[in-house]
């Protein structure tokens, strides 16, 4: 098994949302806002090698949405879902299996492209993995979320005939080094990989914890439906990962591929960060 980490290019959202009801003047020190209280975040995916399978985990915005969708979001940085595989030597053509950790449009815009007037799935020899619990959710959106889960996205994939449900329950295998944990705070039956490498467990962490900044309990998006189970959930992960000594990989942290966890006098922490590449 090999692991590569993959950028898909960085944008913006507000501070306030994403940190919840910590203050500004804390969470500011964190991920410094421009004038117009936005901070920058990653859209970081995560490439899988596994014998015959490619499996890629997310695949950020996309590219399909219009201008004026897009300029909510000051999407910037070099980086690129296509120029990424490249480095590594591959090829959207190449992925054998696209695993959604969740619907929403940052984590699977890139599943799908335009064709002329047809929407096709970008990665045509894919398989794509959701859970029958959350494509329902997404599919069947309540207003407060609706926003964030797009038909575009979505249901062109379930008419391709590539999309494939797993079930939902708890440490699911995906793979023989790969299996599923749920989470239920921010949106219905989120998927986080939890993979076995190099005798390390690592977490893909998703929105559960978008970056190091919000690993102290408090920090709880706005964006979560449910907060409460969000601190739930962050509460019993964070003591067993500490204790386990599992490696966290973040999808959204502008700076921290990867970190271990510390025990401090304010609780759990962030300790060593590191670039996945030195696992």
């Amino acid at each position: 098994m090999k692991l590569y980490t993959i950028e898909t290019g960085n944008f913006k959202l507000d501070g306030g949302a994403m940190f919840g009801v910590v203050p500004k003047s804390i969470w500011n020190k964190l991920n410094p806002a421009d004038d117009n209280n936005l901070c920058s975040w990653a859209m970081r995916c995560l490439l899988i090698e596994d014998g015959k399978r490619l499996i890629l985990i997310d695949n950020g915005i996309g590219d399909k949405q219009d201008a004026r969708f897009f300029s909510h979001y000051y999407l910037h940085g070099d980086a690129t879902l296509d120029k990424s595989l490249a480095a590594h030597g591959f090829h959207r053509d190449d992925i054998t299996d696209v695993f959604l950790t969740h619907l929403h449009f940052d984590h699977c815009g890139g599943s799908i492209i335009r064709q002329g007037d047809k929407l096709v799935p970008a990665f045509k020899n894919a398989t794509y993995w959701s859970n029958a619990d959350h494509w329902k959710w997404a599919t069947v959106p309540n207003d407060r979320e609706k926003a964030s889960f797009l038909k575009e996205n979505i249901l062109p994939i379930q008419e391709s005939g590539q999309l494939k449900f797993l079930e939902h329950t708890e440490g699911i295998s995906f793979a023989e080094n790969i299996s599923i944990r749920f989470a239920n705070g921010h949106t219905d039956a989120m998927m986080l990989p939890q993979i076995s490498y190099k005798d390390k467990t690592i977490i893909y962490m998703a929105d559960l914890l978008p970056s190091t900044g919000h690993i102290p309990l408090p920090y709880v998006m706005a964006y979560d439906m449910f907060p409460l189970t969000t601190l739930q959930e962050k509460k019993s992960f964070l003591q067993e990962a500490a204790e386990q000594q599992y490696i966290l990989y973040f999808e959204h942290d502008p700076q921290v591929e990867c970190c271990l966890l510390q025990q401090t006098e304010k609780g759990i922490r962030a300790g060593h960060t590191f670039p996945l590449r030195d696992i």
